[in-house]
């Protein structure tokens, strides 16, 4: 069982929301999937945040050998700088 981290596509048309999702890679895109470790809004408005993420499930999962995309990766690591800051 491969397990992939990788972004599942909300909202509506011209106004996507994605969820970052831990799911089999197997599995559709918008399909089944093991936990919801965050979400990501690529153009939020007023008080809306546009990166939500739980680092340390993430850290968890690629642990255990879930491979995150390209995308997720970058998420992550800007997570990880924002954090800090």
């Amino acid at each position: 069982m491969a397990v992939k981290i990788r972004l599942q596509r909300q909202g509506r048309a011209h106004r996507p929301l994605y969820r970052v999702v831990v799911a089999e890679a197997s599995s559709r895109r918008d399909g089944r999937f093991i936990e919801d470790i965050g979400n990501y809004n690529p153009s939020p408005r007023g008080q809306e945040r546009e990166l939500v993420l739980n680092l340390e499930r993430a850290d968890y999962w690629v642990g255990v050998g879930a491979q995150p995309t390209d995308t997720v990766r970058a998420l992550i690591s800007r997570a990880r700088r924002c954090a800090i800051a």
